[in-house]
């Protein structure tokens, strides 16, 4: 379950990329639809300075407010075979 860390209130426009850089700060960069190769320029819409914490991802939800939630790491255990005597 996610949970709020900052009321922003990002307005998202179409065609850009929305997300949390490494300063805390909401960003965006175009969207890529094939035509470039390499790195697009990158705006910074807010500066919020949102401490991360290592274990979380941190994301932008439909509201446009920054929220986290606790990554999933690990992956799936697989089961044992049965050894045929």
């Amino acid at each position: 379950m996610a949970k709020k860390v900052a009321k922003v209130g990002v307005k998202k426009a179409a065609g850009y990329l929305y997300f949390v850089d490494k300063k805390g700060n909401v960003a965006r960069a175009k969207m890529a639809r094939g035509k470039k190769k390499g790195k697009g320029k990158v705006e910074v819409v807010a500066k919020v300075g949102v401490k991360k914490v290592k274990g979380m991802l941190y994301f932008i939800d439909k509201q446009g407010d920054i929220s986290c939630a606790q990554m999933a790491r690990g992956g799936r255990k697989k089961k044992a075979k049965k050894k045929k005597r």
